[in-house]
């Protein structure tokens, strides 16, 4: 019985300091919100873009020159790049993800950028198109035919793009770029570091180009067309032009925020209002409020004591659940919400299944202590199966979903499992603390009252 009589004690400090974390960590909770310790603040809700407002962005990626066993890694290094670039801006908890359209890998591939709080679309635009796609080309076999445009007054100009074809060096392969200045001319030139995979492709270019141009491209226009005159090793090369010492040390800056390693068009673009995602926070607050009680009020109502012990253990699992949101931190959307309202419903399921088998045990005769244990094990099976196939199910939406679906499966499986532990564990020892209470024929009258009708 001690051991029951601590394991009960536990339970009441661990949650009494989940429930003091919870609320020392939320504004609207705590009016001294302000006056508290780093720690407490720290640890925010994480809101999703369609809750607090911002940028949702959807980019096309090109990935037709890129080999199909390199699509996957080619997506997940303009992830990082895109996301380094919008960190600069100092956007909060920026959500830039790569989604495929079938499961063939390079099939269309897209990248979804969202930026919280940044409500004005061309700046958010801007910090994506500001990214500069480099690229180095080669000259193009002899014989390869070349466009031309005549323009009104007769003059004829040659297309400089089919003189050039693309190689593997991209701005991928982009370690540093430093500004530095002619020792004769004084004219800004840009200096570029390869790392150890791209110092190995200049090297094999440069030495099967001697004596050749070497074009250097920035956003698809030339900037740079030098001619090689021996091999270069050390994977250093150099951009010159007609800029100017702002311009050069903007492009330094550009270039060491990401290059990107393929280039990318804008598909769509929509922002959502502070307002209309303060209005869905405060309705998806309201529904889940709204439905425990419900869910409360019936099972008082239906099972009584072991009703209000159910109720108290589901108190405890929404503590704990908004404990983790905050602390892993979870990124909480309207659809999020949704999932863990639902998890809140198979939190009761597995209460129910168990005051159900209680019920079936106290009608055959059995002690109250005999029916808890005897309820409890045979109604683990059911639970188990039950919560394993939802567990499955929000497994798969995780991994083949959208960022949307993403968010209802991650809460809907982190709430099935902690309500497992909170029916299994916490529901028990509530249970086994009033059978220490009252012994005997009282505790079966605690407990007949709502199960053994």
């Amino acid at each position: 019985m001690w051991r029951k009589a601590v394991s009960i004690l536990i339970v009441l400090i661990l949650g009494g300091a989940v429930v003091f974390f919870v609320f020392k960590s939320e504004p609207k909770l705590n009016p001294n919100f302000q006056a508290e310790s780093s720690f407490f603040k720290n640890f925010p809700f994480r809101l999703g873009l369609d809750l607090s407002g911002g940028s949702h962005l959807i980019y096309k990626a090109d990935v037709s020159g890129v080999k199909a066993g390199d699509v996957s890694v080619s997506m997940d290094a303009l992830r990082d790049v895109i996301e380094r670039r919008v960190n600069l801006f100092g956007v909060s908890e920026p959500i830039v993800q790569v989604q495929s359209s079938g499961f063939v890998s390079g099939a269309e591939e897209k990248l979804i950028v969202d930026l919280p709080g940044v409500t004005d679309v061309e700046k958010a635009t801007a910090m994506i198109g500001q990214t500069p796609l480099l690229e180095f080309k080669t000259e193009a076999p002899a014989g390869t035919p070349q466009k031309a445009t005549v323009s009104k007054d007769g003059k004829v100009t040659l297309d400089a793009g089919p003189q050039f074809v693309s190689t593997e060096l991209t701005g991928r392969y982009l370690q540093k770029a430093t500004l530095e200045f002619d020792q004769t001319t004084r004219e800004p030139k840009v200096s570029l570091q390869f790392d150890d995979t791209g110092t190995k492709l200049f090297a094999q270019i440069t030495k099967d180009n001697v004596g050749k141009m070497v074009a250097i491209y920035l956003d698809g226009a030339p900037i740079s067309t030098p001619v090689v005159r021996e091999e270069i090793p050390n994977g250093q090369a150099v951009i010159s032009g007609n800029f100017t010492p702002t311009e050069g040390k903007q492009l330094v800056g550009r270039l060491n925020s990401g290059a990107l390693p393929v280039p990318i068009s804008l598909l769509s673009r929509q922002t959502i209002g502070a307002t209309l995602g303060s209005d869905a926070v405060t309705a998806g607050v309201k529904a889940a409020i709204i439905g425990f009680l419900i869910v409360a009020l019936f099972l008082i109502l239906w099972y009584r004591l072991p009703g209000l012990i159910a109720v108290l253990a589901l108190c405890i699992y929404i503590t704990i659940m908004l404990a983790l949101f905050k602390l892993f931190p979870v990124t909480l959307t309207a659809a999020g919400i949704a999932g863990f309202i639902i998890s809140i419903g198979i939190a009761v399921d597995a209460n129910i299944l168990i005051f159900e088998r209680l019920k079936e045990e106290l009608h055959t005769g059995r002690t109250v202590s005999e029916a808890v244990d005897a309820g409890f094990h045979r109604a683990w099976s059911s639970i188990r199966d039950s919560n394993l196939s939802t567990i499955i199910s929000a497994i798969i939406l995780f991994w083949f979903g959208t960022s949307l679906i993403k968010g209802f499966a991650l809460t809907l499986g982190m709430g099935v499992l902690v309500s497992m532990f909170s029916a299994i564990m916490i529901s028990r020892i509530f249970l086994s603390g009033l059978i220490l209470v009252g012994e005997g024929k009282v505790a079966r009258f605690l407990f007949s009252s709502g199960i053994s009708k």
